[in-house]
């Protein structure tokens, strides 16, 4: 309202429009593209191995930190909709005193990513993929036993148990490399993820893969 000279304010009657906003769908989509840690792409990663197309959620999750505090434990399966990233955090978290301490797990694999990065001049994310496609073992043995006699014979793994050995293989030859030495783990990460992205047998996940696959065959 406006006051006149008579101090008693007269209100307007004519209610003036509101200029609709217009918005640019292009800068719309600029300002919405996910990146991880705000830095590296989803939409260039490759899953080149079809069988674990549907277990390797990176293109379907797309998320800034690999934070999101999903329940992925509640349903058989579901954890395959995790973000890849996310599930590499998670396994880094074990050994007890580890246990919770995702911000910490965040913070390693974050650095890792950037040695990666530096080593290769390569997408982390891409090298991640590709490390557990050749760390993932594709034969194993189990026990088959009844009265007393035991023996081993090889079976073919499902898609969901590679990814999962493959993580759990990557994670430990880390730790494992870190523990009483002078390198950090974030350092040891990218090395391993590196090594096995290559299929080079310096990584200890390649090596416990082999491993296995070669004792399978022998059960055959």
């Amino acid at each position: 309202f406006r006051t006149t000279g008579s101090l008693r304010p007269t209100f307007r009657t004519s209610i003036e429009p509101i200029k609709s906003i217009q918005r640019n769908p292009s800068s719309m989509a600029a300002t919405t593209d996910i990146k991880l840690f705000n830095k590296w792409s989803f939409d260039e990663v490759v899953v080149s191995d079809i069988s674990l197309h549907d277990y390797l959620a990176v293109k379907t999750k797309q998320v800034f930190v690999p934070h999101t505090a999903g329940r992925y434990n509640v349903k058989r399966f579901r954890k395959a909709q995790c973000p890849i990233t996310e599930r590499l955090a998670n396994a880094l978290m074990h050994h007890g005193r580890n246990n919770g301490k995702k911000l910490k797990a965040v913070r390693i694999v974050q650095q890792a990513y950037e040695i990666i990065h530096l080593l290769t001049d390569r997408n982390p994310i891409q090298v991640l993929v590709e490390a557990i496609i050749n760390s993932g073992p594709r034969e194993d043995s189990t026990r088959i036993g009844t009265a007393g006699t035991v023996r081993r014979q090889a079976v073919d793994v499902s898609p969901m148990r590679r990814v999962n050995q493959a993580l759990f293989l990557l994670t430990t030859g880390a730790r494992e490399a870190a523990f009483r030495n002078i390198r950090t783990i974030a350092e040891t990460l990218a090395d391993e993820l590196v090594n096995a992205s290559k299929g080079s047998s310096n990584s200890y996940a390649i090596k416990k893969k082999d491993e296995l696959e070669r004792v399978a065959k022998t059960n055959r």
